[in-house]
């Protein structure tokens, strides 16, 4: 008799309907909102934030990844200086890396796998108390 078939995994969510939003919930402050573009594919993930010269205090872009692992991350080319916060498949976070310098090519990681990264503005974490072990919910992003 043969072996049953593996259950199928769980696809990352992706981007429905052209909007998305990360909701974080520290523990000791309020919960805050970041609106989001969403960099799903290998070429989004390469381009990120970089080029740009603004960003929103309330945007951000989402870095979905099929599978969690230890992510890294550069600037090259990214003007902004960015918090990335690195957020495991259970939807909590699991490191930050705050106010990454631009323009570099250093990487950074944190000593946890992720599935997902948030890019916000440099100083966000810090201002809204984002630690590791943040709840995050995703509003505008679906399993299929």
């Amino acid at each position: 008799m043969p072996a049953p078939a593996p259950a199928p995994r769980p696809l990352p969510p992706r981007l429905v309907l052209g909007r998305a939003e990360v909701v974080l919930e520290p523990p000791h402050a309020p919960a805050v909102t970041v609106r989001v573009e969403v960099a799903a594919t290998p070429a989004l993930h390469r381009r990120g934030l970089m080029f740009r010269r603004a960003l929103e205090p309330d945007a951000g872009m989402l870095f979905v990844f099929d599978e969690p692992e230890i992510q890294y991350f550069w600037m090259r080319n990214t003007y902004l200086s960015l918090d990335m916060i690195f957020i495991g498949a259970d939807r909590r976070v699991v490191g930050v890396v705050e106010n990454a310098e631009p323009l570099t090519e250093d990487e950074r990681a944190v000593d946890a796998e992720s599935q997902y990264v948030l890019e916000v503005t440099g100083g966000f974490a810090a201002a809204h108390g984002i630690v590791a072990g943040t709840p995050v919910r995703f509003v505008g992003l679906s399993e299929d």
